[in-house]
């Protein structure tokens, strides 16, 4: 059983930062990729940003130059630096990883909660 726990979410007024976690736990055998979703209320779910194995990264349009996202191999964490937030950036940011359990398993994909973060003056 893989979990996944995001914290750092809360309340920021604009041009503010926060940093995101997200710890996946259980049994984890290897992580492949690890992303960060976001959704407003009456949205869609919407990519934020990844980041591979060999920590590659790539993000959305909406967040280059802003959000950096990065990962702690040892200690099965991702994380995301959020700065210049803006209102539209309010959602609820869950993280996902694709990952196998175990060696002679199959990828599978696990998600988070969601941790809400809220951009207003």
């Amino acid at each position: 059983q893989v979990q996944l726990v995001e914290s750092g979410g809360g309340l920021v007024q604009p041009g503010g930062s926060l940093r995101l976690s997200c710890v996946a736990s259980g049994s984890i055998f290897s992580i492949r990729v690890m992303d960060w979703y976001r959704q407003a209320p009456g949205n869609k779910r919407e990519w934020v940003a990844g980041i591979a194995e060999d920590s590659s990264t790539t993000y959305a349009d909406s967040v280059k130059g802003r959000f950096t996202i990065s990962r702690d191999n040892a200690n099965n964490t991702l994380y995301l630096q959020m700065n210049d937030l803006k209102p539209e950036d309010t959602a609820v940011y869950s993280c996902s990883i694709i990952a196998k359990p175990s060696a002679r398993t199959d990828l599978h994909e696990y998600w988070g909660q969601g941790t809400q973060v809220t951009v207003s003056s």
